[in-house]
C-alpha cells in the first residue's frame, strides 16, 4: 500500500540534547586562568605600596599625637622641636641623608618647601619651622603648620 501522502510516513523529528555548560571551552579556562594572574598580581601590587607606605602612615599617627599634645599643653616651643624632628626623621628615610642630614633653619624649611612645590601641593611651610630652637619661636597659626606638615607627608616623593 502506497501512501497517498509521502510525508505522512515520516517519524517526528528527534532535537538533540541539549549543550551543557560543564566543561567550559578552553577559550573560558584561558580567560579564567588571565583574570587570576591578574588579580593575583594586583593584590601583590597593593600589598607592596601598602607596606611602602607604612612609615607614612606611623609619621602621620605621630603627627596627630603632636597636635593632641599641642592642644592640650600648648607649648609651642616643645611642638615645633617634635614637628621638626618628626620632619627630619621622614626625610632621612627617603631622601639621600647626604642632602637632608646637614639641613637646619631657613635651608630646612627651603628644603620642605621645594619638595611640597614638586609634589604640587599648595601648602607652605612658615619660616618659624625653621626657628624650633630659639628661645622664643613665633609661630602665628600652629594649626595650619601641623596641616601642612600633615599634607607634605602624604604627598612627598623620596629619591632614594
Amino acid at each position: 500500500m502506497t501512501p497517498q501522502d509521502p510525508l505522512a510516513a515520516l517519524q517526528p523529528l528527534r532535537l538533540p540534547e541539549a549543550i551543557g555548560a560543564w566543561p567550559p571551552a578552553p577559550g573560558w579556562w584561558l580567560l579564567a586562568a588571565l583574570g587570576m594572574v591578574t588579580l593575583c598580581t594586583l593584590a601583590w601590587l597593593f600589598l607592596q605600596r601598602h607596606r611602602r607606605n607604612r612609615y607614612r602612615r606611623l609619621a602621620r599617627a605621630q603627627l596627630r599625637h603632636i597636635a593632641a599634645q599641642y592642644q592640650a599643653q600648648g607649648d609651642l616651643g616643645a611642638t615645633l622641636a617634635a614637628l621638626n624632628t618628626l620632619l627630619k626623621s621622614v626625610s632621612l628615610r627617603v631622601y639621600p641623608p647626604r642632602e637632608v642630614a646637614s639641613l637646619s633653619g631657613e635651608a630646612w624649611v627651603d628644603f620642605l618647601n621645594q619638595e611640597m612645590a614638586a609634589s604640587r601641593s599648595n601648602a607652605h611651610f612658615p619660616a618659624a619651622l625653621g626657628q624650633a630652637h630659639a628661645r622664643n619661636p613665633s609661630v602665628t597659626d600652629m594649626s595650619q603648620l601641623i596641616a601642612c606638615a600633615d599634607a607634605w607627608l602624604r604627598h612627598h616623593r623620596g629619591r632614594r
